[in-house]
């Protein structure tokens, strides 16, 4: 019956000509490894969306530990959890270049964000400041963190990974055995 409403609810989105509406949102990262936070976000902004591109950036300043066909392969299976009738389509793509570029590439009307902590907001009101200089027509939406989430980090799950901490609470067994695999080596 959920799944019903859902797609019920999704045919009523029109715009002001009556034209139904297709939203698309844009969720960018790194996700180097993704976490138990990311895929809480996933989730929530398949509620927003009727597709989520989820774009996997190539960011080489950050220096991933992942390369980005392995971190695009693990964000593929850990969205596979969400498939299922009256739920938002996932795309994984892999992400290069402007963000802007590529959200008008996808047809994004919106940019979904996660927000932790004051320092993300900080820098993701700068972003989006920019952002909306370059396409005033994108929407960025924020999405705040699970309370459970709000301390998690791909970095400092790396570092305690590679210190041979216990990852478990904050990453699928999937991601954690492809770290413990990493650092292993």
């Amino acid at each position: 019956m959920v799944a019903q409403l859902r797609r019920d609810h999704r045919k009523c989105l029109t715009n002001r000509e009556g034209a139904p509406v297709h939203r698309i949102g844009l969720y960018p990262g790194t996700f180097d490894p993704p976490t138990n936070g990311h895929i809480d976000i996933f989730g929530r902004a398949m509620k927003l969306v009727d597709t989520l591109v989820i774009g996997v950036a190539i960011n080489e300043a950050k220096k991933p530990l992942f390369s980005l066909e392995e971190r695009v392969n693990m964000v593929k299976a850990e969205c596979a959890r969400f498939n299922g009738p009256g739920l938002a389509e996932i795309k994984v793509m892999p992400m290069h270049g402007l963000l802007m570029k590529f959200a008008e590439a996808c047809g994004a009307q919106m940019i979904l964000r996660g927000l932790r902590a004051v320092q993300d907001f900080e820098y993701e009101f700068q972003m989006t400041a920019m952002n909306e200089q370059l396409n005033p027509d994108i929407e960025t939406v924020f999405l705040m963190a699970d309370v459970r989430h709000q301390a998690v980090a791909s970095r400092l799950v790396k570092e305690i990974a590679s210190l041979g901490g216990d990852i478990a609470p904050f990453v699928s067994p999937d991601v954690k055995r492809a770290l413990m695999e990493k650092y292993q080596k």
